[in-house]
């Protein structure tokens, strides 16, 4: 039966409000998923103010299965389960390669995805077909996604309680913690552990400590780097940052647009030479040549955030031997990567529900917005209905 859900929706144009859509059942190859948590990215402020159409916000998600189409395999009513916005289909190129964050078929990013696929219509407003944020739409009730969208949270222990509600408590993580999976703790820890391969007893640099930050931090420390220095313009993110694995802090200022007062701090933590790896996750364009000013010769730059504006580099930072790399999300294997997290998690080795700065409710999403873009949450998320 087609349900009735409430979505944050905008015009792409700057502006979004609560709005009520209609959420169709799943068709082949798809499931419908009742969501229980939504991330808030800056991402999804950007969409807001320039995709310049109606969409239904929100690319980070976890909920429950509440519908399974035809011809979908190893997934089930009940699971619980991390939305992957990434979707592979396996078969082209770059999936045959491996590179399943990239598939060239599904991805929203690079220049294809999903066009005429049944999903696009599964959900309505006002009768017509609205899209969804890189078609997941998680700041809403109801999804309708492809099977390969979503990911089983500890498939062996999930389990139904009587009433035919989610045990959260089965499956250890909360929805809100789980669902900033999908990409701010993604992006951020596959940066470390996928592409640039942090190695045991390296020195690396992290450029700003929110989020996706506070990932690269916790992976470095996981991969045994063994001087893990953040830098950020917030004394109390630098205390944060600490607690997710950094061994130093710089503090950086305003007017240190060149970096160079935070280039020689770096310097003197890494006998005197730049650190191995430096990653960007600021998101800022006068930024994205930064991590090259902190590594040494023949280290590694990460460039993390997804800046996208053009950036006039000095060439003289690549000198001699140095690497700069850009990947996307992580260059995330939803299945491998999101059940490493896991397993992580469950060590107590990762840091997840302590992300979650603050939640709020899809009512409340002037205020959880505000919060993203003024600095004042390493996480913001909605709770999007309450476990049960």
């Amino acid at each position: 039966m087609i349900k009735q859900a409430k979505a944050i929706v905008s015009d792409g144009r700057g502006k979004y409000s609560l709005q009520t859509v209609e959420v169709g059942l799943p068709q082949s190859g798809e499931v419908r998923v009742k969501l229980y948590a939504s991330g808030i990215c800056h991402t999804d402020w950007d969409s807001i103010q320039n995709w310049d159409k109606t969409f239904i916000v929100g690319h980070e998600g976890a909920g429950v299965i509440e519908s399974v189409g035809d011809d979908v395999v190893g997934l089930a009513i009940g699971d619980k389960v991390i939305l992957n916005w990434a979707i592979p289909c396996g078969d082209c190129h770059q999936c045959q390669a491996g590179n399943l964050h990239i598939c060239e078929v599904n991805s929203p990013v690079c220049g294809c995805g999903l066009s005429g696929h049944a999903a696009l219509a599964s959900t309505t407003l006002a009768s017509q077909p609205i899209e969804r944020s890189f078609h997941l739409g998680t700041m809403c009730e109801y999804t309708v996604v492809q099977a390969a969208a979503v990911v089983k949270v500890n498939p062996s222990q999930t389990a139904m309680t009587p009433n035919g509600n989610a045990n959260s408590q089965v499956s250890g993580i909360s929805f809100p913690a789980a669902s900033i999976i999908g990409c701010g703790v993604m992006t951020g820890w596959g940066s470390v552990v996928n592409a640039a391969k942090v190695e045991v007893g390296s020195s690396v640099c992290v450029i700003g400590a929110g989020g996706v930050g506070l990932n690269c931090i916790q992976a470095a420390k996981q991969s045994g780097a063994t001087t893990i220095i953040a830098i950020d313009i917030n004394q109390q993110r630098i205390e944060q940052a600490k607690e997710f694995g950094a061994t130093h802090g710089i503090v950086a200022h305003h007017q240190d647009i060149d970096f160079i007062d935070v280039r020689q701090a770096v310097r003197e933590l890494t006998n005197g030479i730049g650190a191995d790896y430096a990653f960007e996750c600021t998101a800022i364009p006068a930024l994205g040549s930064a991590p090259l000013a902190l590594i040494k010769n023949a280290g590694t730059a990460v460039q993390v955030s997804g800046i996208e504006q053009r950036i006039d580099f000095d060439c003289e930072l690549f000198e001699w031997d140095k690497i700069y790399i850009n990947p996307l999300y992580g260059m995330c294997n939803p299945k491998r990567d999101f059940g490493k997290i896991l397993a992580l998690y469950e060590q107590g080795a990762m840091k997840l529900e302590e992300l979650v700065t603050k939640t709020y409710t899809l009512e409340q999403a002037e205020s959880g917005f505000d919060d993203l873009l003024n600095g004042r949450v390493a996480k913001g998320v909605f709770v999007i209905a309450e476990d049960q």
